[in-house]
């Protein structure tokens, strides 16, 4: 079966083409340290016999950077920077990658005094002096606050669509057009509708696609292919990411998973309708990637999920994630939400933060909280 396309525009990423009908780019993001040459470079080379396309590096420091340009020299694959508060990095590394990508609900976390037009001029700028195409990335957890507060609390997707809408104009405004864009939830039946209305009012715009927080194996897998079907079967999607959290040594198994969702879509082998409506616990987690600051955040999404199986019937979603970049913001509308810095974990109550408590300490806590939610909830629930 030849999969539909939308008439996207072509979009260069080193020896990779993505739009246009080019075959749809299967990618993966590294776990490791960026500062652990070794590590980082050892794992590139797995994703790329996995049968990865692209490879994205997270750089948040000069000594990071510093890293990147090693790792470069003893790599091939096109890899794509994850430009983090410090957009002026982009200067640095430009240099030794194909892509760099922000996200807009960042860019204010750095020099807020300045309007975010000024800074996606200066990344636009440096990625066309260095043959660089750029991504912007939208997710629902650090969206413009700006954006924010013009909607309703309870709509999530409007500002995320605006958001990528405005960056979009600007930087066709000054004449880049070598960029395509992602908007992400955790949430597949928002990651739908929000790539839906962005392909309806820009079918010319190539898009990432991506559930992030998809959680652990084969949850995870099965939010990422319900969004997956819905939208490539449509024509809608240009390049993919199946977001997992697991093991450093695992990490091959986002390729694999991508790969398959895109063979079973083309042969018809799909598996959905697609009505993703949570009925029970729902556990969302990071993926794994160079930003957790503790490694065994990995153990510790896997441990939540077998303690809380007693509550699998009720409807209450706990977060679980691995850094401050994404933690603090993606966990505001879980029930309960873990984000784990270096030595603590910080756990919440919606927006409301409980505390940080230990690794070691931190389950019982969990359970505790867990419980009393439960005792709140309607018996029919």
């Amino acid at each position: 079966m030849q999969l539909p396309r939308n008439p996207t525009r072509e979009v260069k990423i080193g020896a990779v083409v993505i739009g246009n009908a080019h075959p749809i780019a299967v990618q993966s993001m590294t776990a490791t340290k960026t500062s652990n040459i070794d590590a980082t470079v050892a794992q590139i080379h797995s994703l790329e016999r996995a049968g990865a396309d692209i490879v994205r590096i997270a750089v948040d420091n000069k000594r990071e950077a510093a890293a990147l340009i090693e790792i470069r020299k003893q790599t091939s694959v096109p890899l794509t920077v994850d430009l983090q508060e410090n957009y002026r990095l982009a200067e640095v590394i430009a240099p030794y990658v194909n892509k760099l990508r922000y996200n807009p609900g960042h860019l204010y976390h750095h020099e807020p005094e300045k309007p975010w037009q000024e800074k996606v001029r200066f990344i636009a700028e440096v990625a066309k002096a260095n043959d660089c195409a750029l991504r912007v990335g939208v997710n629902c957890g650090s969206v413009d606050p700006a954006k924010l507060e013009k909607y309703d609390p309870n709509d999530s997707i409007s500002p995320m669509l605006e958001s990528a809408l405005d960056h979009c104009e600007f930087l066709e405004s000054i004449d880049f057009t070598r960029f395509c864009v992602s908007l992400k939830d955790s949430d597949p039946a928002k990651v739908i509708e929000v790539n839906t209305r962005f392909a309806a009012q820009r079918p010319d715009i190539p898009l990432h696609l991506g559930v992030t927080e998809a959680g652990m194996p084969p949850d995870g897998v099965i939010k990422t292919r319900m969004a997956f079907e819905q939208l490539i079967s449509k024509g809608i999607g240009d390049t993919i990411r199946v977001s997992l959290t697991v093991p450093n040594d695992r990490k091959g198994e986002e390729i694999e998973a991508g790969h398959t969702i895109l063979n079973d879509i083309a042969a018809g082998r799909v598996r959905t309708v697609v009505d993703f409506d949570q009925k029970g616990l729902n556990i969302i987690s990071c993926p794994s990637c160079s930003r957790v600051e503790n490694e065994v955040f990995v153990d510790l999404a896997a441990d939540v999920k077998k303690m809380t199986e007693y509550a699998k019937d009720h409807k209450i979603t706990i977060a679980v994630m691995g850094c401050r970049v994404n933690g603090p913001g993606e966990t505001d509308d879980a029930d309960l939400g873990l984000w784990c810095g270096p030595n603590y974990v910080n756990l919440k109550k919606g927006s409301e933060s409980l505390g940080r408590y230990s690794y070691d300490e931190i389950l019982p806590r969990l359970k505790g909280e867990l419980d009393s939610l439960i005792e709140q909830l309607p018996t029919n629930v």
